[in-house]
């Protein structure tokens, strides 16, 4: 018997056959109150607001995230570095793009800490590992700009 037959009536006539998820959809009302008020703006009102909404992420990122505001002053210091070392465009884009990836990854690193301090302080094996992982990819970021800076300086 599949999955659809052996649902109630009722579920089965909610549901909305998809190749990712053997759970039916819920009905309509839910779906409603599952969207977000933030949501609707279109063209050049949502870029506008998609800029607002950034710049702020970024002053809150570089308020209360110590590791964003180190990174932030030590790319103060290596962009224009770049161009002062090498004549070569193509190695200023890598090193200069080396350091940007950094900020970016951090970024992503704090939403991620962020989210899970939300969901909840104690301490859970799930969050560790998140958290870790997170962290690790800044590791692997930075580890990037040691590599793309000497490739760069050495060629």
């Amino acid at each position: 018997m599949k999955r659809d037959e052996a649902a109630s009536p009722q579920s089965r006539s909610h549901a909305i056959p998809t190749a990712h998820s053997p759970y039916p959809a819920p009905p309509e009302a839910e779906m409603d109150d599952m969207k977000s008020p933030h949501k609707g703006k279109t063209g050049l009102t949502r870029v506008w607001n998609a800029f607002f909404y950034s710049l702020a992420g970024l002053k809150a990122a570089y308020r209360f995230e110590d590791a964003f505001r180190q990174e932030v002053w030590l790319a103060a210091i290596l962009i224009p570095l770049a161009f002062v070392l090498t004549p070569d465009n193509l190695a200023r884009a890598l090193m200069v793009g080396s350091v940007l990836l950094v900020l970016v990854v951090e970024l992503i690193n704090s939403a991620i800490e962020a989210t899970v301090d939300r969901i909840s302080l104690k301490d859970h094996v799930l969050a560790k590992r998140a958290k870790d992982i997170g962290s690790a990819s800044v590791f692997v970021a930075l580890v990037n700009v040691i590599v793309m800076w000497v490739l760069a300086l050495a060629g």
